[in-house]
């Protein structure tokens, strides 16, 4: 059954439900996702959204982390916190018949978390130990340095996970800050799917609902990518090189040519083989056992990325090359023959990527987060199938921009 649109009405509000009703399995699942909550939200403390989710994660304050944990697993209950760049998810799955069982749990961990100095304590002892094992993770350095490069001097500069000062200047009244001003019913969709009525289902959440702050609704706001390439080389104990690239692209969420965006980028750098960067780098040169590029347009930010690995001595020649097959790229646009086997493979890997209902509720969720009508997704397909090679390449000409590369390089 196709997910639909439901409201829950409340304090004036109407929360969005997306629902997908679907009885193979006597399984429920439910996300409360508050928009503009993730880390783009992180002005004054690196981190701290990531940080806030790993604290609702700890259990209520009256049973602790332990014993709460073990209520659920008795029951088969699974809760969840986590984070993305703009928001902030609280998942929740069941048994059909412990669906009920399971938004009590919920409404319990939301109404009592576990504030408590032990809890941050043990967040904080964590993260800063994740921290420290990523100082060796290469990707992971030159990946957050690009960052930093493409987007100096704004909140999306800094890592998500934070950084060891950060963290470690995270107390208990950030997280309740935070946690109290962002887990709203304002700025609340929810996501719903499984063996359940969405009458009934609806009564019951609406329940938990109520005892959430009204709070404020918020616009996610939008951070260009620096227009002056710059480079960054960061020199580490390394038997290669990490090579990370990006540009602005100069494309809106909601554009009606983000369909040609995607074949064309898929074409150049995340198809794997076939792609423009990995038969350049890898097939014909050897220099990389691969090599990726894509789009990002979200609220907050629209940008051109891509990355590779290679030899220490093979780093200039990586490079050049990359420079060389994207300028080749946008001044010649595609063959006729990319485009067919583009076509093909999209159109045809279509039902891998709506074939579990986790899947469908998660592209219906995109489809409304970004102001499309539902069912946009299919329509998208249908212009992909009937795209002419001669527009595909007026479209890739004008984006003359992703040859302005900043380069974030980790090397020996």
């Amino acid at each position: 059954m196709a997910a639909t649109i439901e409201h829950i009405e409340i304090d004036g509000l109407k929360v969005p439900v997306i629902f997908e009703h679907d009885k193979r399995l006597p399984l429920v699942t439910m996300q409360f996702t508050f928009t503009n909550s993730g880390s783009v939200t992180d002005t004054k403390k690196a981190g701290l959204a990531k940080f806030s989710a790993k604290v609702m994660n700890e259990g209520t304050k009256k049973l602790g982390s332990s014993a709460f944990a073990q209520s659920l697993e008795s029951r088969a209950i699974h809760i969840h916190a986590s984070t993305g760049v703009e928001t902030f998810v609280m998942e929740v799955g069941s048994l059909k018949e412990e669906f009920s069982n399971a938004l009590t749990k919920f409404d319990s961990l939301l109404k009592d978390p576990n504030y408590t100095k032990e809890s941050i304590e043990k967040v904080k002892t964590m993260t800063l130990g994740s921290l420290s094992r990523k100082e060796n993770d290469f990707d992971y350095t030159a990946s957050n340095e690009l960052k930093a490069i493409l987007f100096k001097d704004t909140v999306l500069a800094q890592p998500s996970n934070g950084t060891q000062k950060s963290i470690e200047s995270i107390e208990l009244k950030d997280v309740k800050k935070f946690v109290n001003s962002h887990l709203c019913k304002s700025n609340l969709i929810v996501v719903l799917g499984g063996d359940i009525e969405i009458e009934d289902a609806k009564k019951q959440i609406k329940k938990v609902i109520e005892s959430l702050p009204k709070g404020e609704s918020s616009e996610v706001k939008h951070y260009e990518v620096t227009k002056k390439p710059s480079q960054s080389i960061l020199k580490k104990d390394t038997q290669q090189a990490y090579i990370y690239f990006g540009s602005p692209y100069n494309m809106d969420e909601g554009d009606e040519d983000y369909y040609k965006a995607r074949v064309a980028t898929f074409i150049l750098g995340t198809g794997g083989f076939g792609s423009r960067l990995m038969e350049e780098i890898r097939v014909k040169k050897g220099l990389a056992y691969s090599a990726y590029a894509r789009v990002s347009i979200t609220k907050s930010s629209n940008y051109f990325t891509g990355y590779l690995q290679t030899k220490l001595d093979s780093l200039d020649e990586a490079q050049k090359t990359v420079n060389e097959v994207i300028a080749n790229f946008v001044k010649n646009g595609v063959t006729k023959d990319e485009l067919a086997q583009t076509k093909k493979f999209l159109l045809g890997s279509e039902p891998l990527r709506v074939e579990t209902m986790s899947q469908r509720l998660n592209r219906t969720f995109m489809e409304y987060y970004k102001g499309y009508e539902l069912g946009h997704s299919v329509k998208e397909l249908e212009k992909i199938k009937n795209l002419k090679l001669k527009d595909l390449n007026q479209f890739i000409k004008k984006h003359i921009e992703i040859n302005d590369l900043s380069y974030a390089i980790v090397t020996k």
